[in-house]
């Protein structure tokens, strides 16, 4: 099946507010390195074989049923390899959309149906050239990158934003269908605790190449 190539951060007044620190932003700032050294440490074929692992986890879980609309990314380098789990939802008659940058000013994104050719777009990231935009409602199931997360389906990403601003609707319901936000990470991105921002989507599901979690719905 097609497989995309991997691709390859004086003075006794008060502090000024340029100067302040936020410790919990700091902190994330920390994990961030620690967590993608994690990550890029894992190459060839064994980021190959975790992939395959990972897949058959998330087929296990009955997410990859035909007909299914599944939002899902083209893995770089550094991240546990989609390849095979993009192929398994295609053979299963899931109907598949990507996610490209719409705007780097903003730093928003949409999802795309797959339907033909993909490029570099922003940041190098394999994207769909063309299809039609799918609004993440309509879509089931969202498998999302992530550079840590905890026990508690609390994430961290790269930092700008895209997933937690595409999906902030789901941060608002009380009641919902779709889509199911399944985070996709190696077992060694797990960390006790992950620090909460407001503005972050917690995550419904997370598979590693070793595991599978779900977690119950919070309320806002």
């Amino acid at each position: 099946g097609w497989r995309p190539s991997p691709l390859p951060a004086r003075a006794c007044r008060a502090p000024s507010p340029a100067l302040t620190t936020d410790p919990a932003l700091e902190e994330r700032k920390r994990l961030r390195r620690e967590l993608r050294a994690r990550r890029r440490a894992i190459q060839g074929a064994e980021r190959r074989r975790k992939g395959e692992q990972l897949a058959r986890r998330v087929d296990a879980m009955r997410l990859l049923r035909p007909g299914r609309r599944i939002g899902l990314y083209l893995s770089t380098a550094e991240e546990i390899d989609t390849s095979a789990l993009l192929a398994l939802a295609l053979e299963r008659g899931c109907r598949v959309a990507l996610p490209r940058v719409t705007s780097l000013r903003h730093d928003r994104m949409r999802f795309f149906d797959l339907e033909g050719k993909v490029g570099r777009g922003a940041f190098g990231i394999l994207e769909p050239a063309g299809g039609r935009m799918r609004p993440a409602r309509e879509l089931d199931v969202i498998f999302m990158p992530l550079v840590g997360f905890d026990a508690g389906g609390n994430r961290i990403g790269m930092g700008r934003g895209f997933y937690d601003r595409h999906l902030a609707f789901r941060r608002h319901l009380l009641y919902w269908r779709r889509p199911l936000l399944v985070g996709l990470a190696y077992g060694v991105q797990q960390v006790p605790a992950l620090p909460h921002a407001p503005h972050d989507v917690p995550l419904d599901a997370i598979v590693t190449e070793y595991t599978s979690l779900r977690f119950v719905r919070r309320t806002p």
